[in-house]
């Protein structure tokens, strides 16, 4: 259980009121629980089945993450964490284990969900 990420009470109390409300349908699982397995995949790098089961439903966790991608709710999450955090100390990348495709120059820059959440975890 000490390789699977949780959300901690401070990442939670910034991330709680950007979650929708609105429930319908089938009693809704808990968010705290589904975002943690939503940053856990993109921090490990598995596929959505191999989802480690203390998140629920792999289905579960990869509907909510994909409804709200077409939402652009998790564009609002990165933005209240990165307005939340400290700037990080020192930030490193390791070109060797980093592997750019040949189109991948041009693109527009940015931090990631991903980078943002691994930067204000550490």
């Amino acid at each position: 259980m000490a390789d699977h990420f949780w959300l901690s009470d401070a990442q939670w109390a910034v991330i709680e009121p950007h979650i929708p409300k609105v429930y319908t349908g089938k009693r809704r699982v808990d968010d705290r629980r589904v975002i943690s397995g939503i940053v856990h995949r993109l921090r490990e790098g598995c596929r959505w089945r191999a989802l480690p089961e203390v998140y629920g439903p792999y289905t579960t966790v990869f509907n909510r993450y994909n409804r709200w991608s077409k939402r652009g709710l998790w564009q609002r999450i990165l933005t209240a964490l990165s307005e939340a955090a400290d700037p990080p100390v020192t930030a490193m990348i390791d070109s060797s284990s980093v592997k750019a495709h040949r189109s991948a120059s041009g693109g527009k820059g940015g931090l990631c969900l991903v980078a943002a959440i691994t930067l204000w975890t550490k």
